[in-house]
């Protein structure tokens, strides 16, 4: 066998792996970024897995001044100090490789480039294959016939290897040598080396190819002439140095040895120590074939109609743990095997007389169901689980058959009814919709675990078993052991025998019950109790019943509605073939680019990705819109595409059979902002902002002919409450006389009357409103709006001139972040931001945003739990037919019965209105209509 030697530039794939996942970091319970640990496992894993390499080494950098250091003081001075997170992964990473048996290179006074040069070639000499794994382009200079570049995958491209052929293609030169020519010319501007100042990589290759060295180009700067001749004469001394600091050195005093650097079987017991501290448990699984034993956390996801994910969302920053006795280590060490437990079973009918009076002897009770399913909607009861002590539960087998059913429940109904009493419950809103299907209601108080632990520590997963490995040590009976795992042969609960599901379900409610009592003083730790009782825990009942109610579908508009896409599809589709005057893959990048840029030739300076594709994404196309009618054509076609896959096509799969409607599940304990989410289907990715996309509105109707359907949407939310938050002078002026906003601060921008304002300056006034919020610089509103820098610059400048209350906000919340280290809503919802004093200034940024609009988003969205309670709470006071039944973003929609109308239009405009009193006027907007649509 052919032997294959791979060496890792580890800083430069550390880096790497650090910065892909910025946006949504990985973080452990405790609140430690674990990006680089987890990105860099990740490709050693899959590299050893698909290259299956006989031989491996990572090199590192070390502390120690290099040549280059020496030679030029300002080598890679201009970088900037690396993450701290970043660099706490070190240790770890260095321990991660030790445990896979793969040796760790450092040479004091050289650079990781210089040593994997000088092994690639040792080992190139003696046979070997040899794989230098980086993202690196100075290695290029490297390359042989059988010393290659292994470029790792990044951002969903794929890996890609790269030889002689592939290095002079890439740089249009003849022998790969000619690398530090290039590299001399046009410099690189993340080592700090200079090149030439006005050469870029384009003319450097232009160059090369006419004087194929980089001494020829200066010994040839007169024929050259004009201001390049000028610039490569003025040029001369750096470029030459460039040159030198650009050679990668080959003679490092290191030795490539075939034992050393054999790959050998990692050491498990290593792996599994800095795995469970990482909490990794499915790497750990995959590696070491059983999970870590301490619970990792998610990433918060974005899923599609279906609640499949389709994209991460924006970053979350962590909350760290609060201290105390018992919380600070995170082993299950505990189970249902080694800790003493009571767990009962009750079903004769006096078993269940004497539960249900030993129930209501307490004044809280934890409880639970098992179910045949997830989707509470479409499930049967197969039991119930009580808990009032620790240690102690009680399980109760529900038959199948309905009635047989309901007479069991109907047994515990003086404890449903009790007013006073407390029931707990692990995402107790599931257990609420399902008893709700069986005729039955909770009337008590909740207290539920999972949204406890979200005002507590609002990211990541929290799922009970986490959090009982986290807060009680304790590994819970897992659900896979029951019915198997997920996949098409996972059974169900009806299946399991009932002394097995006893412990399950018992054990279940006794976790909660315990969960619930580490809750209470960190909430109070927190001082978050006044968003969990007032906002959170009566939302619950709330959104019990909009789920129960779900919406109906007119599946004959969105059946027409696919019909009528696919014919505009098509004649979009047909449009791009005869403009381009060949038949291609329109679905396809690579083809798209081809046709488009070299073809076409729309974009003589058109970008490519990392796979050397052209770049073809839809900011590109927006941007050449205008050049082409071939490029709105396109546009169309992916628009449309997407429309008829993913909405037209797929609501109607999602109508419950039992109701003919739709039953979306809204996420209480997702967004750290404190928003709502929604999944199955995904609501908050209904499009609105086309008017093709808007038509899928219309197949949400009423229920029947007697209701009809009123939107209310809040007018303006989050520019009202910065108004308030900041106490801006002029803007809470604007809103109080019910000016156009966006009009008002065009006239302010730009210097002119309210009534001169044309539409042109209210749209980028409208545009700075809402961008300046979320951090928006010069040069995204400049792409956003399609002008100039310098005059998104003057927009930007203008606006913190007329509005200097918003900008002295934007900076109060940053420094009182980084005094207190979080930053709160009006209501006292907390978001940690533990990168917000990082010496690194693109991690210290995200922090900063969030600093800035985390309590505007996340008021808004206490301002309208707020207006839900206080609407649904009026309609039930009132007896009311009519039903709130959907929640998007600022709005809310209604199931009215026409009778109704006139009664509930005020009923719902005031309690949005007046759900969160503030120093300016709040504005809601109501529709009517025979469909969304319509009504919105």
């Amino acid at each position: 066998m052919q032997k294959k030697l791979f060496l890792l530039d580890a800083m430069a794939l550390i880096y790497r792996a650090y910065y892909a996942l910025i946006r949504n970091p990985r973080l452990t319970s405790k609140g430690r970024n674990t990006n680089a640990q987890f990105g860099f496992t990740t490709t050693l894993l899959d590299l050893i897995n698909k290259e299956n390499p006989t031989h491996m080494a990572v090199a590192f950098d070390t502390l120690a001044p290099t040549e280059r250091h020496t030679t030029f003081t300002e080598y890679k001075a201009n970088r900037e100090d690396a993450p701290e997170d970043l660099m706490a992964a070190l240790p770890d990473i260095k321990r991660i490789i030790e445990g896979f048996n793969i040796p760790v290179i450092e040479v004091d006074g050289y650079e990781a480039d210089d040593v994997i040069g000088t092994l690639a070639w040792q080992a190139g000499d003696a046979g070997y294959d040899v794989f230098m794994v980086t993202p690196d382009k100075d290695y290029g200079q490297l390359v042989r016939p059988n010393v290659k570049i292994w470029k790792p995958p990044y951002m969903g491209s794929k890996e890609e290897v790269m030889g002689p052929e592939e290095i002079c293609a890439k740089w249009q030169i003849r022998d790969v040598h000619q690398v530090i020519d290039i590299l001399g010319l046009m410099g690189d501007a993340v080592d700090n080396i200079p090149g030439i100042a006005g050469v870029g990589e384009k003319t450097a290759m232009k160059l090369l190819a006419e004087y194929h060295s980089l001494e020829n180009v200066l010994e040839n700067a007169d024929k050259i002439g004009g201001k390049m001749g000028e610039k490569i004469k003025a040029g001369r001394d750096n470029a030459l140095l460039s040159k030198q600091l650009a050679t990668i050195i080959t003679d490092v005093p290191v030795s490539f040895h075939e034992e050393q650097f054999c790959l050998k079987a990692p050491d498990k017991e290593k792996l599994a120590a800095v795995f469970n501290e990482l909490e990794f448990r499915n790497l750990s699984k995959r590696i070491l074939g059983e999970p870590a034993e301490i619970p990792a956390k998610a990433r918060v996801q974005q899923t599609d109609l279906f609640g499949q994910i389709v994209e991460n969302s924006a970053a979350e920053a962590p909350l760290p743990v609060v201290e105390e006795p018992g919380v600070d280590v995170y082993r299950a060490e505990n189970n249902i095997n080694n800790t003493p437990h009571d767990y009962k079973l009750a079903q004769a009918p006096e078993a269940l007389k004497a539960l249900l009076d030993e129930l209501l002897r307490h004044d809280e009770v934890s409880f639970d169901t098992e179910t045949t399913g997830t989707d509470p909607n479409n499930v049967s009861i197969v039991g119930m689980s009580f808990s009032v002590k620790s240690g102690e539960g009680w399980y109760v087998p529900i038959p199948e058959e309905r009635e047989a059913a309901i007479a069991i429940l109907q047994v515990f109904q003086p404890l449903f009814d009790r007013e006073d009493v407390t029931i707990i419950g692990q995402n107790i809103k599931y257990d609420l919709i399902v008893l709700k299907w069986y005729g039955f209601t909770l009337k008590g108080k909740l207290f539920d675990t999972m949204l406890a632990h979200y005002l507590i520590e609002p990211e990541g997963r929290r799922g009970m078993d986490l959090l009982s490995a986290q807060y009680l040590h304790y590994e819970p009976v897992h659900i896979e052991e029951l019915i198997g795992k997920k996949g098409k042969g996972q059974g169900n609960m009806r299946d399991v025998e009932v002394e097995k599901i006893k412990d399950y379900a018992a054990e279940d409610a006794d976790i909660t019950l315990q969960l619930k009592e580490k809750f209470i003083p960190l909430l109070t730790a927190r001082t978050v109790e006044k968003v969990f009782y007032e906002v959170e825990t009566p939302l619950v009942k709330v959104l019990t019943d909009m789920e129960y109610e779900g919406i109906k579908i007119d599946i004959n508009v969105l059946q027409d509605y696919s019909r009528e896409l696919e014919t505009e599809i098509k004649r979009a589709e047909e449009s791009v073939y005869s403009q381009a005057g060949v038949r291609f893959n329109l679905a396809s990048p690579k083809q798209l680019g081809e046709v488009l840029f070299e073809k076409l030739q729309l974009d003589p300076k058109a970008k490519k990705t990392r796979t050397g594709q052209y770049a073809t994404g839809e900011d590109v196309l927006s941007r050449l819109a205008n050049k082409h009618q071939i490029v709105e054509d396109i546009l169309v076609f992916r628009e449309l595409s997407k429309l008829k896959s993913t909405y037209v096509d797929a609501l109607p799969l999602m109508i419950n059979r039992r109701t003919g409607r739709v039953h979306t599940s809204y996420n209480q304990a997702v967004a750290v902002t404190g928003r709502l989410s929604s999944n199955n289907p995904n609501l908050q990715n209904i499009p609105i902002r086309t008017d093709r996309g808007r038509e899928v509105r219309k197949a949400f109707v009423p229920r029947d002919a007697e209701h009809m359907l009123v939107s209310a949407d809040y007018s303006q939310i989050e520019l009202r409450i910065i108004a308030a938050i900041s106490e801006d002078a002029q803007m809470l002026s604007a809103f109080r006389e019910g000016l156009d906003i966006h009009a008002a601060t065009a006239a302010k921008v730009y210097g002119v009357e309210i009534d001169a304002v044309t539409p042109e300056m209210r749209r980028n006034a409208k545009s700075v409103n809402f961008g300046i919020i979320y951090g928006v610089s010069a040069f995204g509103l400049s792409e956003n709006l399609g002008i100039a820098r310098s005059e998104a610059k003057l927009l930007i400048d203008n606006y913190f001139a007329q509005y200097p209350a918003i900008k002295q906000y934007m900076e109060d919340q940053i420094t009182s972040a980084q005094r207190k280290g979080y930053v709160e809503t009006l209501l006292g919802r907390k978001r940690w931001l533990k990168d917000i004093n990082s010496s690194n200034a693109v991690v210290r940024g995200y922090a900063e945003r969030n600093a800035i609009n985390m309590p505007i988003q996340g008021t808004a969205a206490d301002m309208i739990k707020l207006a839900m309670i206080s609407i649904h709470d009026t309609f039930k006071k009132e007896g009311l037919r009519s039903r709130m039944i959907l929640q998007v973003h600022d709005e809310l929609v209604f199931d009215v019965h026409q009778s109704e109308l006139e009664i509930v239009k005020p009923i719902i405009l005031e309690g949005m209105r007046n759900a969160m009193p503030l120093a300016v006027p709040i504005d809601a907007e109501l529709g009517v209509g025979a469909n969304w649509l319509q009504a919105h």
